[in-house]
């Protein structure tokens, strides 16, 4: 009895004073780190400044390594990927801060949107999109939807175009009423090239009763008039552009050697006597 009362009054100041050992040389191995990652972070800063892209990414990674909880080293460092082209190495990045489960809401929207940025710059347009849907609802969805726009007007997608220029007008955005009208002409001559003549005529019409200051639906649909032998229609069709004060001036052909004015062509169907003219206006 007397000797385990020894072994526990010498036992518990032993173990008390490793204990505070161990926890001294961790804390002491945590400030060595901590002294680490932001040295290596503004050695990283130093280089990029410097313009040293290659040195840059080498101390972002260390200080990523010494801190791997980091979010802002993690940006910085995809961001730099980016940047230099290594658009797999971006995505890397990005897509392990979005598996982190400690992120905060403003950090993984954050991180969402640099990946769709990857894959925009990468080029791959249908994983840009899908990342860009994910974007809705959050502090970048305009600029997200401005991004899909120009994707699906560099796809030809144009009813989809559509459909995100209304949304941005929804919410405030600019005016896009011309870039609409824009869209449903590159829909009729779709369908014009697929023999439709009538299915792009509509088209013509509905984008000329949205916008009747566009000037290009009015050409299109006299153009089509026009191969459709409908003279007279096409005539008054082209005619209301030299009405409407939204046409730019002045208008120039290469049949003439100065600016074309109202006066110099047919305003009203009856006075329409010449083809040749009505296709001059049309290929204007």
């Amino acid at each position: 009895m007397e000797l385990d009362l020894i072994w526990i009054l010498v036992g518990l100041p032993a173990a008390f004073g490793l204990g505070w050992l161990a926890s001294r040389l961790d804390l002491r191995q945590l400030r060595i780190d901590n002294r680490q990652a932001p040295r290596a972070y503004f050695k990283g800063l130093n280089f990029l400044l410097n313009e040293q892209q290659d040195k840059a990414i080498d101390a972002f990674i260390e200080a990523v390594q010494n801190d791997p909880d980091t979010s802002e080293l993690h940006f910085a460092l995809g961001n730099l990927f980016r940047r230099r082209g290594e658009y797999e190495r971006a995505v890397r990045v990005h897509e392990h801060l979005l598996s982190r489960g400690d992120l905060s809401t403003a950090d993984r929207q954050r991180a969402q949107n640099a990946l769709a940025k990857d894959f925009v710059k990468a080029g791959l347009l249908d994983r840009a999109e899908d990342a860009l849907r994910k974007l809705e609802g959050t502090a970048f969805e305009g600029q997200a939807r401005l991004a899909r726009l120009a994707i699906y007007e560099r796809s030809r997608e144009w009813p989809q175009a559509r459909q995100v220029a209304e949304q941005l007008e929804g919410s405030g955005e600019v005016s896009f009423s011309v870039r609409k009208a824009h869209y449903l002409c590159e829909q009729a001559r779709e369908l014009n090239a697929q023999g439709d003549s009538t299915g792009a005529s509509q088209l013509l019409l509905n984008a000329i009763q949205e916008t009747p200051e566009a000037p290009r639906p009015r050409l299109l649909l006299g153009q089509l008039q026009l191969n459709m032998n409908q003279a007279a229609l096409a005539c008054d069709t082209l005619s209301q552009l030299f009405e409407s004060s939204s046409v730019a001036a002045p208008w120039r052909h290469p049949a003439w050697s100065w600016p074309l004015k109202p006066h110099n062509v047919c305003l009203k169907p009856w006075h329409c006597s010449s083809r040749t003219t009505l296709k001059v206006l049309a290929s204007m």
